[in-house]
């Protein structure tokens, strides 16, 4: 940490610049030995591999290379930038750099790679000086601006010459950042499906086409013309439209150009299925039907009761209070929970998960294909289930007045949440309700009134609604508490919009959209899970210390926690962000109490998630500081997932833990736990992008759609804004703004400043519109399709003029 606050403050520091320079690249040398070291104590100094690297080099050159200045990490490029890629930093400091398509030596989005100190003279300048007011339209030198709003976003950047006087002479900068760089020399395991949907395109007298991806950060790609339709050579106007998936199979080390072969053509660009059926084959996410031998596992004999014998090893809980509470539309049920006041004033509370278990047998033909996708990917319009529907909706899903077997976790607590006693094991429900969170959240905003029978799902006799209600009402007053009580002892909760959708019957065409409202029956469902978690992640940590499969969240990444502190300092935001405790608070005390407060949180959430890292899967016998189990967000030692088996595999682990009922090797539960990360990375990406495309549909079908906005973002041409509305983030480029006559870019200390001139209007006489913005400001935007497929602007609209 000291050595990169003194780097950050060599600007500050009376030294020569030729000597603070080399301050630097000694800070940075240190900086990397230690990097090194991290990973030696990783045990991921010497990777298992075998075969020859991408740049020509055996598996045997590429290890000892670990021993001189090379890291290990998975990679990451810059969607909005395609020349930008990053490595995380073993110590936690700051991303690592690759600059440009050739660091990358073909390595793809995610992959795990090796790559290797560059010589200082390759090392990038990052110049923020002041820039002279841009005409519209123009980049520097008044040449036209390389990115339009529907290519990659460039940030200009000054390169570092040969020349070591010319690089001195840059360091003089008063807002330069000098960026190590490192290029990829060997990967380590492809990650990448090497699979994108896009377009192919004739080339007059060659035997090959041109696939072009929609995803910029996969190179374009040779295929044959034996692979494209018949008439394409003849007809090639026809096939411009088309979506196909292409799979790369070769990339030559001298070329910029990869081949591959068509796999398919998935339709016309711009409809939903053809659009969706490509961002799963892209992101491998597994949609195919489950195959005989899978199904088979399940029990043949429906409808299925539960076995007298399997009743008698088990708690049963058939005759309590318990019920469901999810959204009106689910159908895999895999959460209960129960709530009953004690004599002595203190209530029994239960969390009941449905036991997947009992059917997925370890090692079994499903076991494998639910083990493969680890994870239910969640679109728009569907879901992509982890285990067959049998399995989700019927045998485990906790449905209303049927038997379910179920792992509970039953607590004895006092009216403000202290756990006085805990109970973990195998029981058997029968749920009485189904509730919705309209119907929790009804019956906690009105906590007096006597529901009728038409107003909520149907009961069963033995427990009438009036005790479903106090039950609900008892946890809510519970989960108050414990919610307060995270919040004061240090947790951190960064809420961001979330888009939701309203799907015509017929087409499934969205008829409209809004923002999900996050109300007090998701947390009351919310603070029961967590609680559920953290204790079952005590429970198995304590059976097995070197098997148990938890849930870290590391620490934001320090340089970039220095950098935003730095701004909201210099914005005048109260920001502390010492720690997740601090965070969550001064988050909440500066945004106001005003319309704007909720856009102010969000573009401050979004700035304070920047330096974030993701939380991850990990079998404890693989780190050796218990330090390092954490989870930074929620503020806690230990925790784990338990609660979601029917949509979650690293859950079905856990539960087997629980239930200590396979042996299980360390390095089997570590392997798993990657791979589930891996999968819900995906999975999260491909739901965000479901999102997209219904949102662009949306536009083109009801648009254009007028909002206020706020600015979120800025760079030296270009602005991010939060459409309040509609809640979706957009890119707007000052080179396409309408009427604008010049803009002028600046940053005073840290802080983003941006000028906007317009030329005068029709009906002006020669008066300009000059507005100046900087975060925060609000603008007002029109969202309007853009020609290509599926694509939309955010227009910036040109102020109108105060009234004389």
């Amino acid at each position: 940490m000291q050595r990169w606050n003194f780097v950050c403050g060599i600007k500050k520091v009376s030294l020569n610049l030729k000597q603070s320079f080399y301050i630097y690249l000694h800070i940075h040398l240190f900086s990397l030995h230690s990097h090194i070291k991290v990973l030696n104590s990783l045990g991921v100094s010497a990777p298992l591999i075998t075969g020859v690297g991408p740049s020509g080099r055996s598996s045997t050159s590429v290890s000892e290379s670990l021993q001189r200045r090379t890291l290990c990490g998975s990679l990451r490029i810059n969607p909005k930038n395609y020349h930008e890629a990053f490595i995380p930093s073993p110590d936690g400091l700051a991303d690592i750099f690759l600059d440009g398509v050739v660091a990358r030596n073909r390595a793809l989005n995610g992959d795990v790679v090796v790559v290797k100190l560059l010589p200082s003279e390759q090392w990038k300048v990052v110049n923020g000086e002041e820039c002279e007011p841009t005409p519209a339209g123009k980049g520097p030198a008044g040449q036209e601006r390389a990115g339009d709003p529907s290519s990659p976003d460039v940030i200009v950047e000054a390169q570092v010459d040969e020349e070591q006087g010319e690089l001195i002479r840059k360091l003089e900068s008063v807002s330069l950042a000098l960026h190590v760089s490192f290029q990829v020399v060997y990967i380590v395991e492809e990650k990448h499906s090497r699979a994108a949907s896009g377009f192919i395109k004739f080339l007059p007298d060659k035997h090959f086409a041109m696939f072009s991806p929609a995803d910029h950060r996969v190179p374009r790609v040779n295929v044959p013309l034996t692979d494209c339709p018949p008439d394409f050579p003849s007809r090639p106007g026809d096939y411009a439209n088309t979506l196909f998936i292409c799979r790369i199979t070769h990339w030559p080390y001298d070329n910029t150009f990869a081949e591959g072969r068509l796999a398919k053509s998935l339709g016309q660009a711009g409809e939903i299925e053809p659009e969706t059926e490509g961002i799963l084959i892209e992101y491998d996410v597994d949609f195919s039907e489950f195959s005989e031998e899978a199904l088979a596992c399940l029990p043949q004999n429906l409808p299925w009761t539960i076995p007298a014998e399997e009743l008698a090893k088990r708690r049963d809980l058939r005759k309590e209070c318990i019920f469901t509470i999810d959204p009106a539309t689910a159908r895999d049920l895999d959460d209960a929970l129960s709530c009953k006041q004690l004599p002595d004033g203190n209530f029994e509370v239960g969390v009941h998960i449905a036991d997947v278990s009992y059917f997925l047998e370890d090692g079994t033909a499903l076991d494998f294909v639910a083990s493969t996708r680890a994870t239910s990917v969640y679109l728009v319009q569907k879901v992509i289930p982890m285990l067959p529907r049998l399995l989700c909706e019927e045998l485990c899903s906790l449905n209303p007045q049927t038997d379910r077997l179920t792992f509970s976790v039953i607590w004895k607590l006092s009216p403000k949440g202290k756990i006085l006693s805990e109970w973990f094991g195998r029981s058997v429900i029968r749920s009485c309700v189904k509730l919705s969170y309209d119907h929790a959240q009804s019956m906690i905003e009105a906590p007096d009134k006597e529901f009728s029978a038409e107003e909520l799902p149907a009961c069963s006799p033995e427990h009438p609604l009036q005790r479903v209600h106090q039950a609900v009402l008892h946890l809510h007053s519970i989960a108050k508490h414990l919610r307060a009580q995270r919040f004061e002892g240090g947790a951190l909760r960064l809420d961001q919009m979330r888009l939701a959708f309203s799907l015509d019957a017929d087409s499934g065409m969205p008829q409209g959209c809004y923002v999900y409202q996050y109300r007090d029956s998701n947390k009351l469902v919310e603070e029961f899970m967590l609680l559920a978690n953290m204790a079952v992640a005590h429970q198995i940590y304590r059976k097995f210390p070197k098997l148990a499969l938890l849930r870290r969240h590391p620490w934001p990444q320090s340089r970039m926690v220095e950098v935003l502190q730095e701004l909201c300092d210099q914005m005048g935001l109260s920001i502390n962000l010492e720690s997740a405790g601090t965070l969550h608070r001064s988050l909440n005390e500066t945004v106001g109490n005003d319309q704007y407060s909720l856009a102010r949180k969000e573009v401050l959430t979004h700035l304070c998630s920047r330096p974030m890292q993701m939380a991850l899967y990990f079998c404890t016998g693989i780190l050796q500081d218990e330090k390092q189990f954490s989870h930074y967000a929620l503020n806690v030692p230990l925790y784990t997932h338990f609660t979601s088996p029917i949509r979650r595999y690293a859950d079905i682990i856990v539960h087997r833990l629980l239930a200590a009922a396979f042996l299980i090797y360390r390095m089997t539960v570590q392997k798993q736990a990657s791979h589930c990360n891996d999968k819900k990375t995906a999975s999260k990406r491909v739901q965000e992008m479901s999102t997209e495309l219904f949102f662009s549909v949306f536009v083109r079908e009801c648009g254009p759609l007028d909002s206020e906005a706020m600015v979120m973002g800025m760079l030296d041409k270009s602005f991010d804004v939060l459409v309040l509305h509609y809640g979706v983030q957009k890119r707007i480029y000052c080179n396409a703004i309408e009427g604008l006559q010049s803009f002028h870019f600046r940053k005073v200390g840290k802080r983003p400043e941006m000028t906007l001139v317009w030329a005068p209007g029709d009906l002006e006489q020669g008066t300009f519109t000059q507005v100046c913005i900087s975060l925060f400001s609000l603008v007002n935007v029109q969202l309007r399709s853009d020609a290509a497929q599926l694509k939309y602007s955010a227009v910036l609209r040109r102020p109108e003029r105060p009234e004389p």
